[in-house]
This record gives structure tokens, sequence and C-alpha cells, in this order.
């Protein structure tokens, strides 16, 4: 290992056993203060379960007469699964909705009696250095400017082989620490041992003893000085807190695909946290980063085994169920500001990153039913199964539709069912848009209602032409974790992919969508698959199409407007560590 450290201060991290129970004696006793969550529950949850219920009870009847009765049972039961999801997003959207507008925003919490010692740890492996130190830098500057009476300490946790990414690496580290704006630190282990899993469990159980709480960051995370002392004073108000996790939001997108995703996630995005926040209440999730957690706490409750000999990959879920059955509350807090991350810059670069996540989504599969586990910790696990699993259903759905014609519905049935999918899939956007509105967003932050109106049609179109697209590429994810295939992925470095690329990627779409525009024409498949089958025969240009740079003023979001000043400092400190990077590195 090399890097500079503090002198170490041990804290025993113990594995968990996923068939013991385990509740951690420090934890406070039960009781966190949610007296209202089982209401919120019932609201959410049942009727999503109704409208499951009556897709169920009135498909059937949209079939044409002497349809083929067992496929006409399986087709209605797919159409129940898909729709449930879907409703439950909806409700919770509404609930989220209801909240933001009777809810007012949280006074800010009077500074503790006691500050608390907290570290900023930055796992990285491979990334730009300079982005990622310069990110570092500007959150300690902006901390070094207000004061307060927590103290923070940055680490940078390396697993970044040896070679020019690891030079540049210490270059910017050395360039940082010269600068004197507080204490970092720098750690590059030369194994990279259980990755971010591991990573963080080494910096536990060598340094974690000094620290009372953790902010983990990703490489590509960035939180202005407000949400950091927003999360460590919730964290000092709350005894009964484990973990804490904010909502980030998208910033710095530059391409199409990555502009939809931030649109998307500053517009009806608030409403999807807000409520989900208010029905988890004290048993919600955990995202990976930008969460402030006990130190302590995690280290007794959330030690991560192998599952069958293997890593498990999405960890942060588990890790927050461990946390509560521990005894920990586990709270989302969608209001704190300035908390930011980035995303996958195009359509493959999304899908390459989601293949590496339901892997890891799909072992989850096998610790619902672990020993100690609350209900919603394992309807935690199960939403994030279900959101790979739900491609090859509806995949399944349409191929079943397609080859069973005499089950097909008839042509009543085929408008209302998609009327009532696109309605479904369209409320969030709607309900999100209306309450972010309504709970006090000025119209000209938005761009003004023109260009608003616009940016709200854009984002949902892309969706659309997108979504069949992500269905195929969802299900090869599914297949590839099935059998057990490794996917690795790397934040893309922006660089255009060739025509041939793009067709050896989406070469199943491109091949179901002309398949099923030849049996449209040929008359052998009902023209309602037509939404379906243009964008998967035209994979390859929207996928083209999504990597492409466009301006701010399309799909514009109150980031554009008013960019963060803390991305503004690293954007500048980015610049200024890439010289010192770039020359050690040439050396």
């Amino acid at each position: 290992m090399t890097g500079a450290m503090p002198p170490e201060s041990p804290l025993p991290h113990p594995r968990q056993d996923f068939a013991e129970a385990f509740r951690d004696g420090a934890a406070p006793a039960e009781g966190t203060g949610d007296g209202n969550v089982t209401l919120w529950r019932l609201a959410v949850f049942l009727p999503a379960v109704a409208a499951a219920a009556a897709v169920l009870w009135i498909a059937p009847s949209l079939f044409a007469p002497g349809g083929a009765r067992g496929a006409e049972i399986a087709i209605s039961m797919l159409i129940a699964l898909g729709f449930f999801p879907i409703a439950l997003a909806v409700c919770t959207a509404l609930g989220g909705a209801v909240s933001m507008l009777r809810r007012p925003a949280p006074r800010r919490a009077a500074a503790p009696a006691r500050g608390l010692d907290v570290a900023l740890l930055v796992p990285v492996h491979g990334e730009a250095a300079a982005a990622v130190f310069g990110r570092a830098a500007a959150m300690l500057e902006a901390l070094r400017r207000r004061s307060g009476p927590h103290r923070f300490a940055l680490y940078v946790l390396s697993d970044t082989p040896e070679g020019a990414a690891a030079d540049a690496e210490r270059a910017a580290f050395a360039a940082l620490r010269a600068g004197g704006l507080g204490p970092v630190w720098y750690r590059r282990r030369a194994r990279n041992v259980d990755r971010k899993v591991g990573n963080l469990a080494d910096w536990l159980v060598r340094w974690g003893g000094a620290h009372d709480a953790m902010v983990v960051l990703d490489a590509d995370s960035l939180m202005g000085p407000r949400a950091l002392r927003d999360l460590a004073d919730a964290l000092a108000a709350d005894p009964a807190a484990g973990l804490i996790q904010s909502c980030p939001r998208i910033l710095g997108a530059r391409t199409l695909f990555a502009r939809s995703q931030q649109f998307a996630g500053a517009v009806h995005g608030r409403a999807l946290a807000e409520g989900l926040a208010r029905w988890a209440g004290a048993e919600g999730t955990y995202w990976g980063h930008n969460a402030i957690v006990r130190t302590h706490a995690f280290a007794r409750s959330a030690g991560l085994p192998h599952l069958g000999g293997a890593l498990i990959l999405s960890h942060d879920v588990v890790e927050a169920g461990l946390l509560r059955r521990a005894g920990w509350a586990v709270r989302v807090l969608p209001r704190v500001a300035e908390s930011f991350e980035e995303t996958p810059p195009t359509l493959v670069d999304h899908c390459l990153r989601d293949r590496r996540w339901c892997r890891g989504n799909m072992q989850h599969l096998r610790l619902v039913h672990a020993r100690g586990f609350r209900t919603a910790t394992r309807v935690h696990l199960l939403q994030g199964a279900m959101g790979y699993l739900l491609s090859p259903l509806w995949l399944a759905l349409l191929l079943l539709w397609t080859v069973s014609g005499a089950a097909a519905p008839a042509a009543g049935g085929h408008l209302a069912l998609m009327t009532a999918v696109y309605a479904l899939l369209a409320a969030p956007r709607l309900i999100g848009a209306t309450a972010l509105l309504l709970s006090g967003t000025p119209m000209r932050r938005l761009g003004g209602a023109w260009r608003f109106a616009g940016s709200l049609l854009a984002e949902a179109g892309l969706s659309m032409l997108f979504a069949p697209i992500l269905m195929v590429q969802h299900t090869e994810a599914v297949a590839r974790a099935a059998l057990g295939r490794r996917q690795d992925w790397q934040p893309s470095s922006g660089a255009r992919r060739s025509l041939g690329a793009l067709l050896r990627f989406h070469r199943a779409e491109t091949v179901l969508g002309a398949a099923a525009l030849a049996g449209i024409a040929a008359g052998a498949v009902s023209p309602w698959l037509l939404p379906v089958a243009v964008p998967l025969a035209l994979a390859v240009p929207l996928s083209a199409l999504s990597g492409m740079v466009w301006p701010p003023a399309v799909l514009r979001t109150p980031q554009d407007l008013h960019v963060p000043p803390i991305a503004v400092r690293a954007a500048w400190w980015g610049e200024a560590l890439r010289v010192p990077a770039a020359s050690e590195a040439a050396a």
C-alpha cells in the first residue's frame, strides 16, 4: 500500500451471518418517531395492488372471442405483473406530491451541542485524477469557508493499479495537499480485493475508529457545504439513525441522453424521492454514495460476507438492510440541497452500467428471506430485482401476444391497453412537474412556461423511444446474470463510438425491430406494435443520437440556469490540478 495516511485507529468490522438475526447492543430502543408511516404505506401500496388486481380481472374480457384460453390467462397474468410496479410508481409520485404540497420545507436544525468528526471517503478505481481531486478540493474549500461544530477530513481511497493513472493521482494529491485546504489523506491498495466493499472495509478496520461518521462519496459525487453540514446535523440530532441518504441530482450533463436523465431527475424525480421517503420512514434505502453513516454502527452491523463464494455487488441496499436489522434507523432526506452526481453520457454507457447493476440486483433474490430483515428491506430488495426482471416479462408478453394470434386482444382491447400503459407511464411526469410548480419553484427557474412544456414533451418522447431498447438490453442483462457472465463498467471517456460498434451492441434490437416491422407489413403482426418496433429497428441511429452534445437550452434545469457555486469551483480546481498531474505522468 502507498500513500499518506494518519496513524491507524482500528475498528472491528465483523462479517454478518444472513442465517442468524443480529441486534447491535449500542442501537437505541425501538421507536423511531414515524407514527404515520403505516398510513403512508397503505395509501401507496393498496391502490397499486388494487390496480394490478383490476387489470387481472379485466384483461380476459379484452380478448377476441374464440381465443386460446391458456394463452389468454398467461397474457393476463403477465399484464397484471407488469402493471403493479408501474402503478406503484404512480402512487409513490402521488404521495410525494401530497407531501411536497402539505409539508413545509424543514427548518435548519439548531447546531448540535457536540459536533461530529466526519470522514469524507472517496473510493476511486482508475477515474480521471484531476476531476476526482478537483471535486474534493472544491468540497474542502467550501467547508473551510463555512464555520460549524463539525470537523471534516477527506480520504481518497484508491484501488487504481500502478501506472500512469496512479501517477496522476499521486501528483494531484500532492498539489491538493500543498493547497492547505484542510485534512486530506490518500491511500492506494496494491490489490483491488472485494472492489468498493473491500476498499471501504479496509479503511474502516484501520482508520474508522477515529471518526464518528463517514460520508461515502463516489468518484463523480459532489456535495456542497450546506448538504454536508445538513447531513451531519441530522445524524447528530437523531441518535437512532445509522444512515441518512440524500437524493443527489444529476449535474454536468452535456449529451442528449444525459440531459434527458438530468431533466427527469430535476422535475419528476423530486416527487418520487419524496414519496419513497414518506412510506419508507426509518426503513429507507441506501444508494452507496452521497450519504452519511454512523461509523461504529456500520462497522458492527453491516459487514458483508460473500454470498455462495461471490462478492455481493449491489451492496448498498443490503448494508442498509443490515443496519436496520441491527436496530438502527435508515432514512432518506429528499430535500437536502447541494447533493450532486453525474450520469452515463450515452445509451450504451447506461446499458453497460445496468449490466453490472443487474448482476448485483439478481443476487438480492437470494437475500429476500435473510433472518431478521424488516419487511420494508425485503420490498427494497425485490424492487431492485424487479426493475430488471420486468423487461423480460414485458418482452415475453409481446412475443406471446405476437405468436398467439387467436389470443390477441380485440381492436378495442389494443387501444384500451395501450392507453392505460402510456397514461400510467406519463402520470409520474405530470404529477412531479405539477407538484414542483405548486410547491413554489418559479417558472423562470425552469426556463419559462413554453420552454418547460417543450422540455416535458421532449423528455417524455425520448423516454418512449429509448424504452423498447432498454427492454431488450435489460433482458440481455438478466440472461447474462443468470449465466454468471461478468460485466465490469468504468465511466465513459466521452469518445464517440463507431457505427460498427453501435451495430454490434444493438444487433438484437435491430433484428427484433426489423422482424416486427416485416410482420406488420405482411399483416401477420398487429400494427399496435409499431411504437415498440420502430425504436427497436432504429436502435443504432437513436443510440448515436443519445451521445450527441446539446446546448444547455435543451431540456433546461435549474442547475443550468444557476450553476451551483460548488460546481464552478470543482471545474476550476479540476483544470488547476490537471497540469501537475499531466506533468508527472509525462515524466
